[in-house]
Order: C-alpha cells, then structure tokens, then sequence
C-alpha cells in the first residue's frame, strides 16, 4: 500500500504564502497533521530559508526545532543537490556540515536532488546523509525536452543505490508528467535501481491527481501531498482527495482524511478568502502549454511587466525553450529554471541574442554547476569564452571556514556560519536584527528613566482624554496603552482609609490602564528560570522596572523580557514553553502611580 508525505507546512513557509499563517497557528497545524497517519511531514526547503532569512523575522532553523518538538512524524526537508537551499553551488565540506546540523535540529528525510539530473552532485550529501542515520531520498527531475527524459532518468537511477539511497523519489516541477508516463516510469525506476519509488508531482485541471492515482497503480510507495486549501491554490495533489481516492481502489494510504478537514479550516481562516496572486489561471494555462513550472512563467510576467512589456511573454518563452535546448536540455527545476528565465527576458527586450551574459548561465555553461543532460551548443559556449571577465569571482559559496573568519560577532554557532555562506549580506541583517531584539538590558540601560517617564507620559494621556488606546513604536520598540473602564475604579480620596497593621506594606494606587508587553522576537516562552523552578511573575504580583518577567529562547540563546514599569501583573497571555511571534503579547500590566506615604 502507499503512504503519503505531507508538505503543507513547508508551502506556507515560502512564497507565496510564507508570513500569511501565524508561527503558533503553524504548529498547531502540524499538531494535527502528526496525527493524521503521514509517512513524514515535509518541512522545509529552499524556498522556506530564503524566504525566512529575507523576511527576517525568525530562523529557519529554530522553525525546525520548535516543529520537531510538537510532532512525532518524522520532518522532511527538500535539498536542490549541491546548491542546497541557496542558489550558488556549495564545496564538499560545506554540504557535509549543512547536513549534519539539519539533522542535529530534527530532519529524518531528506529528498535530494540535482536541478541538472548528474548524479554526481549528490555525493557528498548523500554521504553525510546515511553517516547521520537519516533516511535519503534520491530525487530525479521529470521535465520534457528532445532528450529522451525516460531513457535519461533510467540511467541516472541505476547509479543511486550506491549512495545509500532508500527510495528514488521522481519529482515533476512543470506539471507535465502524463498519467501513463508516470505508470511507465514508476516501473522503470524501480526495476533499474532495484529499489522503492515515491512520487512528488504538481499540476493544474486534475493533472496531478491522475498522474499520483497511476503511480500509485504501478506500486508508487510514497506519494505527496498537500492539504486542499493549498492544493487548490499552488496546484498540488489534495490530500484529501488522494487518499479517499486510493481507498477507493483498494489502496488505503492509512491517512485520516477528518482531520485534514480539521487542517484545512485552521488555514482557511487565514487565507481562505485570499487570492494568491502568482497562479492566476493565465499563468496556469501558459505553464502547462510551454511545460515550464508555474513559478517560473509568474516570475517572467512580473519581470516584463516592471519593464512595460507584459504583451511579450509568449516571446520570452519561446526564447526559454530555445535556451534551454543551447544549454543542453536542463530540467527547469530551481534555481535552473529561474537562471535560463533571466537570460531569455535580456535576450529578448535587449533585441540581441548574449549581447549580456548572466553570470549563473556562465557558469552553467562553464560547467561549475554540473553536467547537464545533453551537450551544450558550441555556439553558446564560444560566447561564453569570448565575454569572460578574467578578474571576476567565481559565483559560488565560500567555504565556511572563509565564512567564519568574515563573520565576526555576526554568527555565534555552525547553523550561524551556514547561512552566512548561503545567504550572504541577508542573512547578516537577520542575525543582528535577532541580536537586536534580544539586548533589551543594553536599550533599557541606554534609555533609563526617560523611558519610564515617556510610558507614564502615555498612561496619563489615555486616563485624562478618555482614548481607548494609544500605540508608540520608537527604534524597535512598541508600547501600547488601553483603557480598561471594566476594571475596578482606582483607589479614591471619597473612600475610608484602612487601618494597617504593623509592618504591613502601604498599598500602591493603580491607574486603572494596562501596558501591554510583546515579544521582541520570534523564540520559546518560558515562565520559569528552569524546569520546576516557580514562575517569574503570576498575576496579581507587582513588579518593578527592570524586572524578569519570562525569558524567550530564541537561536538557542535565552533572552531575559522584563518591566519596563512598577505595576501589578494582570494577564499572562502566553503558555509556558511555547512559541510566540514578534509582537505577540505576553503579559498586562497594570502601572502604579504611586505610593502613598505612612
């Protein structure tokens, strides 16, 4: 019987969805998925870390560990051969240790593969794979051309049992693969590697169920998935309705088909009523004519129409094709299909063919990326050699011991250090901006009492002109007053004083205003200085400027939030060892105006 592989969680981690589910209303989402009877939740993937690093909110890789601390399916996470999850080629070292630290965050299965089908690019992955005790899935990419694919791709799989692959994975970016070649090639694969075949297609008008029901058929052992929302917008096969359709035909995938309808209305109240853009039906309908992934066509339309030139996209497709074919019939996977997009818009809006080179067809051309499918045109490679600039760098990602010595203070850990390599000047901005986020000693320190005056400042405007809340945000800082006209009136001069007795505390007047507190970062809220060890602060404590109210882990660092006021403690909004989002909020407080003296 087949098992399926869910990769919802992974979609809403890159565009075009990534930011548009809340971190806590993700896990909770896989919470519901770790039930539902999946062979392994694909996680994460090259679109999910650029996406991740460029939005600079949060780690990729602290979304791995806070997932892998809720679920008990195994995590799966998407590798593009030796470019990994960036868009430069790696060395041996680098791919290694790239590997070795996703398994150490909570990967059990990584599906390989090369954007150019050569095998030799998955080496050194592969090895520190099975070194990890991971499970390895070979990856090979289906994408038409005048190359033979089926032949091409037989070959190829005869090479991967020696890499210690599990299973050969066949993976259709483009959305071209038939029902009957799929059948076809399930079987050959299989019988050429001697080992299991799973499947990941996509594909718009059903295209993609029927080519996941006929694998299926031929004894696909793993086939993915997406829930409905997801497979309706981008595509994908419905896991819903795969495994109703697998059960009626007596291949029940063993998935609980109710609680993807449970995952699918936890989306839908964040996106459901939202259009996503890149899969417009013209979009989808170009994709499938021209057998070129759907994100690739949406990126070459937003191109020209940032140029004035939406009416040419049939001619920049046209010259894909014809690139394509120069370059030896690469399979359009990413970032290869994006490379040969950029060259077809210059050659087409510059009106000469290779009057500009990008550098990535370059080196594609040069072979630094790998050997593709078919030779490469002479032509092109004359072009190549007579416009290269000797003194230029190679476009590839440094070494990480290079990377080390550049980072500086920057990265304080090895998962650090990789997405400096990979990343660059982005990953930088978000290594700091978390750096940041965590120095609120040193911004309290700087700020001192100027800052608590500004927020008593704020409390007396709200109590004085009746505003229901006023909102400050001031160098990364955001504080927020409401008034709460609910609460018990403050103590007034009309009512009788009590008698203390001896020793007893004077009480302090309250202002009848909440502060808000948010966090300042993406991490793990945690009450308790350890496990056992008491809350910090519970309701109804009061506190004053300066004191720990949680601490949030975040980039395995822990990071002390306290008052920035004297006030009593009236709401925790947050469950202890829990992810919070940047800006969520934490606690109330309600500030005191005041002792009264004895």
């Amino acid at each position: 019987m087949p098992s399926l592989a869910d990769t919802t969680i992974r979609l809403l981690g890159q565009e075009p969805l990534a930011g548009r589910v809340p971190v806590a209303e993700q896990l909770r989402l896989a919470e519901i998925l770790d039930k539902a009877g999946f062979a392994y939740l694909e996680v994460s993937g090259g679109g999910c870390f650029d996406a991740a690093v460029k939005r600079g909110v949060e780690s990729p890789w602290e979304r791995i560990r806070a997932l892998k601390a809720r679920v008990k399916t195994p995590l799966g996470l998407a590798l593009r051969g030796r470019f990994l999850v960036g868009s430069r080629p790696v060395d041996a070292d680098f791919a290694r240790r790239f590997v070795a630290t996703a398994a150490e965050n909570g990967i059990d299965v990584f599906r390989l593969h090369d954007p150019l089908n050569d095998v030799s690019n998955l080496r050194e992955a592969a090895e520190a794979i099975v070194a990890a005790e991971r499970d390895f899935e070979a990856g090979l990419v289906y994408s038409p051309g005048r190359t033979g694919e089926i032949e091409t791709l037989i070959e190829r799989a005869r090479m991967l049992p020696e890499l210690g692959a599990v299973r050969v994975l066949l993976h259709d970016p483009t959305g071209s693969l038939q029902p009957h070649t799929a059948e076809q090639l399930v079987r050959a694969l299989a019988e050429a590697s001697g080992l299991p075949v799973g499947i990941y297609v996509q594909g718009a008008g059903g295209s993609a169920l029927a080519a996941a029901l006929a694998a299926a058929r031929a004894g696909a052992q793993v086939i993915a998935c997406a829930i409905y929302p997801l497979a309706l917008t981008l595509h994908r096969v419905s896991g819903e309705a795969l495994a109703e359709a697998l059960s009626g035909i007596g291949l029940d995938p063993g998935v609980d088909v109710d609680l993807l309808w449970q995952a699918t209305d936890l989306v839908d109240e964040h996106i459901g009523d939202e259009l996503v853009t890149p899969l417009v039906p013209r979009i989808a309908v170009l994709a499938a004519r021209h057998d070129v992934p759907a994100s690739v066509v949406a990126g070459i339309d937003h191109s020209l129409q940032a140029e004035g030139s939406h009416d040419r996209l049939d001619e920049v497709l046209e010259e894909l094709d014809r690139i394509r074919e120069e370059t030896g019939w690469p399979p359009l996977a990413s970032p290869i299909g994006q490379v040969l997009a950029s060259q077809a818009i210059i050659n087409v809006l510059s009106a000469s063919r290779y009057l500009v080179v990008v550098d990535e067809l370059r080196s594609l051309v040069s072979g630094a990326f790998g050997t593709p499918p078919a030779p490469i045109d002479p032509a092109l490679e004359r072009v190549v050699q007579l416009t290269a600039d000797p003194e230029s760098e190679e476009d590839v990602t440094p070494p990480l011991d290079e990377v080390r010595e550049r980072a500086g203070d920057v990265a304080t850990s090895e998962e650090e250090l990789l997405l400096l390599g990979l990343f660059g000047e982005d990953a930088e901005r978000l290594l700091r901006g978390i750096r940041s986020r965590g120095r609120r000693d040193d911004d309290l320190a700087g700020m001192g009492e100027s800052r608590t005056q500004r927020i008593q400042d704020i409390v007396r405007i709200v109590q004085e002109s009746g505003i229901g809340e006023v909102t400050i945000e001031e160098d990364g800082m955001r504080i927020s007053v409401r008034s709460t006209p609910d609460l018990p009136a403050a103590v007034s001069g009309e009512a009788p004083l009590a008698v203390r007795e001896p020793g007893e505390t004077a009480p302090a007047s309250v202002s009848g205003t909440l502060v808000r507190v948010e966090s300042p970062m993406v991490g793990t809220f945690y009450r308790a200085p350890q496990p056992g060890a008491p809350p910090f602060v519970e309701v109804g404590d009061v506190v004053g400027p300066g004191q720990t109210l949680c601490i949030l882990e975040a980039m395995k660092l822990m990071n002390e939030v306290k008052a920035d006021v004297e006030g009593v403690v009236r709401a925790v909004h947050a469950e202890n060892a829990t992810p919070v989002e940047f800006g969520q909020l934490l606690f109330e407080l309600e500030p005191l105006v005041g002792r009264p003296t004895l």
